[in-house]
């Protein structure tokens, strides 16, 4: 059984908790985001792997305290990619391995890269056009969504480069649904991932951790995948 340490006890933090056991893992510590540094240097128990929920502000501190210890890390937290340099600098330097990611959807993940081969795909056709629309709950802020976001300068890598209209719903209490359609002069293709909660960013960061026991190096969600599905190109 994977032993983890939980950094960070909000909304993610304790679904984490309560998921761990469904997944193999033992939560074995938890430490809210203002136990800081200190507490992860004052462990006592053995760790194998530390999921980071916490704030931006953080992440850096937390990355130092871990490598010293020598616990590898998996950090969902977002909005420190400012200290981003410094965090990687930590993980190589210290020797940890550490994989960082903005959503832990695997099926998003998948879903993007069907995207990407259908934006390579209608790439060189001039007459098709593409738009992205996204749908949230009425609390969310920040639209588009970071995901939208991530899904077309996905598609842009992938060749498109013509522009890709982007719209947005704030309604209700939707976990998150994301749409990318082409269309040409007689068909129209659409791919569509929906979240029904917020249980599979959960479930989808227990995977990765444990994906990322004994490996070292800086890693993104990426490694993960071309190891767990197969390279893609």
């Amino acid at each position: 059984m994977t032993r983890l340490l939980l950094l960070g006890h909000g909304r993610m933090g304790q679904l984490v908790e309560a998921l761990a056991a469904e997944a193999g893992c033992e939560v074995v510590s938890v430490i809210s985001s203002a136990g800081g540094p200190m507490a992860i240097e004052a462990l006592t128990e053995p760790v194998d792997v530390a999921i980071d929920f916490t704030t931006p502000d953080a992440v850096l501190g937390n990355v130092l305290a871990l490598g010293r210890r020598g616990i590898n890390v998996v950090i969902g937290t977002t909005g420190w990619q400012a200290v981003e340099p410094d965090v990687q600098r930590l993980v190589m330097q210290s020797g940890i391995g550490a994989l960082a990611a903005s959503n832990f959807s695997i099926g998003l993940h998948v879903f993007r890269r069907a995207v990407d081969a259908a934006a390579s795909g209608f790439a060189s056709d001039a007459r098709v056009g593409a738009w992205i629309h996204e749908a949230h709950h009425i609390h969310k802020k920040d639209a588009p969504s970071g995901t939208a976001l991530t899904l077309r300068t996905s598609m842009e890598r992938a060749g498109y480069g013509r522009p890709i209209d982007m719209s947005s719903t704030r309604a209700g209490n939707i976990p998150g649904i994301h749409t990318v359609g082409f269309d040409g002069p007689s068909e129209t293709v659409t791919l569509t991932h929906t979240v029904r909660d917020r249980a599979v960013f959960a479930r989808g960061a227990l995977d990765v951790a444990q994906w990322v026991v004994g490996r070292k190096g800086w890693m993104g969600i990426e490694d993960y995948l071309n190891d767990r599905l197969g390279r893609v190109g």
